[in-house]
């Protein structure tokens, strides 16, 4: 039986466990995850209202939060988006379309809400499938003018972005104080530090831009 509602302050320790858990050592020794969720509900940029939990048997096993983002246009016009992250599935629950079931019930409340673009930074082989394709496709780069490959773009109508170059800029909050962070993360319990190889993938992913 899976559900998915709107978090809540009494998740709050929970859903911090769980990002934790799923994002520990994926792309670096360790994760800080858990303390963006931490900080980010308090910023003016998180959207509270597209803060989801899904319960598989009245268990929270996921999360995801989106903030606010946006794109500016060539003459300086700015465009209101959204990006989400961090999205997690509990890591005995993963590559079971639990995480796709979550982040296409976002897209319908995003679209509800009244936006029509989603920029994000991840693996194209994760997201290429709900609809997300490479940033240069919508001459979308960032601020040096580059179009990084794990940069991607889903927009919820169509030809939104045409004709126009933009250049993307997310919210404040994504900047993490990392000493903060293992600060934050020695309040919860112990878990071994290693290297695994999708560090190693998110290093080249990280590193590379299209052409």
């Amino acid at each position: 039986m899976i559900s998915i509602r709107n978090e809540t302050e009494a998740d709050y320790t929970r859903v911090e466990e769980i990002t934790r858990k799923a994002f520990y050592n994926l792309y670096v020794p360790g994760c800080i995850e858990h303390y963006l969720v931490h900080i980010m509900r308090s910023h003016k940029d998180f959207i509270p209202e597209l803060d989801f939990v899904m319960e598989k048997e009245k268990q929270i096993i996921g999360n995801i939060m989106y903030t606010k983002a946006k794109l500016v246009d060539k003459a300086g016009k700015e465009k209101q988006i959204v990006t989400f992250g961090p999205v997690c599935i509990l890591p005995e629950y993963q590559r079971m379309s639990y995480g796709k079931k979550l982040i296409e019930y976002s897209f319908k409340k995003v679209t509800e809400m009244g936006y029509d673009v989603i920029v994000i930074f991840g693996s194209p082989s994760n997201y290429a499938s709900l609809g997300f394709k490479s940033c240069k496709k919508y001459h979308v780069c960032v601020e040096n003018g580059k179009y990084p490959a794990a940069m991607l773009v889903k927009e919820l109508k169509e030809n939104t972005l045409q004709g126009k170059k933009w250049v993307y800029y997310d919210s404040p909050v994504m900047q993490i104080d990392e000493k903060e962070a293992q600060k934050f993360d020695e309040r919860f319990e112990k878990m071994d530090k290693k290297y695994q190889y999708s560090q190693e993938e998110f290093y080249i992913y990280s590193q590379s831009f299209v052409e």
